[in-house]
């Protein structure tokens, strides 16, 4: 393990060329591919390392996504360390093998480019395709910026190979918003990659011959309840684990990563909850209100599963009014899936602030500095008036 500061490599990048800049670092035995915009840089960049002799890597181009994760599925099984990349739909098609691979304890790495889904047809960003996947029982991580991609992209290996966690990993960075938009961020060097990952030491290789295991059996009424209560145990034990893997990152590149962030937070009044890139047009909009007087705050989440209940109902539990934004809908639920989590965790913690929930950016509709100020104009009003209509809005829709 890395036990000192390093300095970083300053370069600008778009998000999916520097997710690709970690994968080579971390050089897997096994990455397994389908191009789909906006994920196909990651997997092309990539296949240069590959063909320029860069990694030793195992590139395998697929004929589907289904295919990209049943392969990934049995090189883990096989002992290896197996990543892949996707986005919308391709996740989609992947979604009978997602259950495989948390299913089997495979500690698999999949970054998304988070894409809407059809239809009508659609090639950029909103949550709707990892969303999707929240209950497939993967880990899932988001990033606001082009560096936090790079950095979870890094941490998602230690998180999923965790000996208390064995459970794979989804990463998320927004389509085309960060995927394409190119940012500066510090690469690290690639012996400090490879030293923070460590060597892959797999307990129950399916190769080892001396050691035979059965991978996936058949198992009906009498222990498959069990199973799935151990994979709950293993989510439960990453809400420990993430931080402290976040904490050692930080260590050595001076960007701790937590559960959660909070910006202006501790003494706000009224508070927004949001995923991915959105937090930083958030942020800028937070600062222009503190200047005008409004205890406005943010919290974003960098983790969404497992989703960090307790420590969520602390930092909001006395604010006056909360807005929670969903980049994705839930059709006939009572409001998008970042919001039940959130108003789940606040009554379960006794607490009952006033909260609204926006969905918005849906198929990459911008998110502008005037619609957040909307939305805290929203929550002064509802704290002042109280709640006069539904709790569900739509921000930035067409009238």
């Amino acid at each position: 393990m890395v036990s000192q500061k390093v300095k970083g490599k300053p370069v600008a990048l778009d998000g999916d060329r520097a997710v690709a800049e970690a994968i080579r670092q971390m050089n897997p035995d096994v990455v397994a591919a389908y191009p789909i915009t906006p994920q196909t840089e990651i997997v092309m960049r990539f296949s240069e390392f590959v063909a320029n002799g860069e990694v030793v890597t195992e590139f395998i181009p697929v004929e589907s996504e289904h295919a990209a994760m049943s392969a990934c599925i049995g090189a883990s099984a096989a002992g290896g360390r197996a990543q892949t990349a996707t986005a919308g739909a391709g996740l989609a098609f992947m979604w009978e093998v997602l259950w495989v691979a948390s299913g089997t304890r495979l500690p698999i790495v999949m970054h998304v480019v988070n894409r809407s889904l059809s239809a009508p047809l659609n090639i950029h960003c909103d949550h709707s395709d990892s969303m999707g996947a929240r209950d497939a029982g993967w880990i899932q991580l988001y990033d606001e910026t082009v560096q936090e991609a790079y950095d979870n992209a890094i941490q998602a290996l230690r998180i999923a190979e965790h000996p208390d966690i064995m459970l794979p990993t989804l990463h998320a960075l927004d389509g085309f918003i960060l995927g394409h938009g190119v940012e500066r961020l510090e690469l690290l060097p690639d012996d400090a990659v490879r030293s923070f990952i460590g060597i892959y030491e797999p307990q129950h290789p399916l190769l080892d011959v001396d050691h035979p295991v059965t991978y996936g059996p058949m198992v009906l009424t009498d222990y498959f309840f069990e199973y799935k209560r151990q994979q709950a145990a293993a989510m439960e034990r990453a809400l420990e684990i993430i931080p402290q893997i976040g904490e050692e990152y930080g260590t050595f590149t001076g960007r701790y990563y937590g559960l959660m962030e909070g910006y202006r937070l501790e003494d706000a009044e009224f508070a927004t909850i949001a995923l991915g890139s959105t937090a930083g047009t958030i942020k800028t909009v937070v600062d222009e209100l503190r200047d005008q007087g409004v205890k406005a705050g943010l919290l974003k989440l960098r983790c969404f599963r497992p989703f960090p209940a307790t420590i969520l109902a602390e930092a909001l539990g006395d604010k006056k009014a909360i807005a929670v934004l969903d980049r994705s809908l839930s059709f006939g639920a009572q409001g998008g899936p970042l919001f039940l989590e959130v108003i789940t965790a606040l009554f379960t913690h006794g607490l009952s602030p006033k909260v609204l929930n926006y969905a918005y950016g849906l198929g990459g509709r911008d998110i502008v500095p005037a619609r957040i100020h909307q939305v805290y104009k929203d929550l002064i009003e509802i704290d002042r008036e109280g709640l006069t209509e539904s709790s569900i809005r739509y921000l930035g829709l067409r009238e």
